[in-house]
């Protein structure tokens, strides 16, 4: 489908496939989900809206439902965590303050967060009007992408945004330049979206931790990829360079969803560790940067009491109840968060290629024949394994 007034605007799906780290021989470590995405969590839905037209309009929308279409107004524990906070993700003061976010996710440009927040309003009033009917505190997450966009011309529209909604599917995310994704930069190569997944056994149990990404921060001299500084090597064409002062500006956000039980405070320790994720990867967090995380718990629909049933049923009388994985037993999901977001930046690296967009701006794409040798000649390149079909 493609919204109205959009010229070029792509839903999620539609497109040419790219290779994914692992294809290449990169990967971190742990066990993938089937199709190493954040929809392997059972339930989470993903879709996207591109807007590439003209010379100047390279940007788009990212859309997530935690609990799938059909299970917006159920409450998910939650928390949130921000490396830096020179970035914006709204809703937030009500998921430090309940440890609960409910509704879909909105991941966009800086300029278009109002467009994507009305877009989410708009989309629970006509699917969740029983929602609607109390107060809505849509989370909208956003990266900056004016070297390829034009900005502040007001492209991207709520019917846009409402696609994405609606176009959302439990299928693999497309990754690199799609969606939110569409304008961003990381370490000064074309980036964007991004995802990975990690399997974590407790109590004979399997539970799924994803994560998705929109990554655009990051200076060149600073790419490091399975641990080896490639950075340093790849100078040599960075367009970038003259025009981000300071060189490492840029933003990132990383939502991170599992099936497994837990609590609000467990999911910011979730959300802390995108961090060190994304720290694996190169950057040192610059000052001009938005870093800012939200980690989410899909387990036990239905165990958290919604707010509008406080306003339209009779006075709350039972209690809620939340199973939790044991703090003591948190260590393997910790670290799920940090593997799968380091390959989650890298999937968003290799599947892009270069872009050019308002002004003549460039973005290269990384030179992935090159990354495949310097970490082939450092003994850092892994067989090339596959943890499920690649995304087409």
């Amino acid at each position: 489908m493609t919204p109205p007034g959009s010229g070029a605007a792509t839903p999620s799906g539609e497109g040419n496939a790219r290779p994914r780290a692992r294809e290449l021989g990169i990967g971190s470590a742990g066990t993938p989900g089937r199709h190493n995405a954040i929809t392997d969590v059972p339930g989470v839905e993903v879709g996207a809206t591109t807007l590439i037209e003209g010379g100047g309009v390279r940007t788009g929308v990212s859309a997530i439902h935690p609990r799938g279409r059909g299970g917006a107004g159920d409450p998910c524990a939650a928390g949130f965590h921000s490396l830096n906070g020179n970035g914006e993700m709204t809703g937030v003061s009500w998921i430090l303050e309940s440890g609960t976010m409910s509704g879909p996710i909105c991941i966009t440009n800086t300029h278009a967060v109002g467009v994507a927040h009305q877009a989410i309003v708009r989309w629970t009033a006509e699917h969740h009007p029983e929602a609607a009917q109390a107060w809505l505190l849509p989370v909208v997450g956003e990266t900056w992408d004016g070297y390829l966009n034009d900005i502040n011309g007001e492209h991207l529209t709520v019917e846009h945004a409402v696609a994405a909604l609606e176009t959302a599917s439990a299928d693999p995310p497309r990754e690199g330049s799609v969606g939110g994704g569409t304008g961003m930069n990381c370490y000064h190569y074309k980036g964007g979206s991004g995802t990975a997944s990690r399997i974590v056994a407790y109590a004979g149990a399997e539970h799924t931790v994803g994560v998705f990404v929109q990554a655009n921060f990051g200076a060149r001299r600073e790419l490091t990829i399975a641990g080896v500084p490639v950075g340093a090597a790849l100078i040599d064409d960075d367009p970038m360079e003259a025009f981000y002062l300071p060189a490492g500006t840029g933003s990132v956000i990383g939502i991170v969803v599992t099936d497994a039980p837990l609590l609000p405070h467990q999911c910011a320790a979730l959300a802390r560790r995108v961090t060190l994720g994304i720290g694996r990867t190169g950057t040192s967090g610059s000052h001009s940067s938005g870093d800012l995380f939200l980690a989410l718990s899909v387990a036990d629909p239905g165990s958290i009491t919604p707010g509008y049933r406080l306003l339209t049923d009779a006075p709350a009388t039972a209690y809620d109840r939340l199973r939790f994985v044991p703090w003591g037993a948190l260590d393997p999901y910790l670290e799920a968060v940090v593997n799968a977001t380091e390959e989650a930046v890298v999937n968003a690296l290799v599947a892009s290629d270069e872009m050019v967009g308002v002004d003549g701006h460039r973005s290269p794409g990384l030179p992935r024949d090159r990354v495949v040798q310097l970490l082939r000649e450092r003994g850092a390149l892994q067989g090339a394994a596959r943890p499920g079909p690649p995304l087409r």
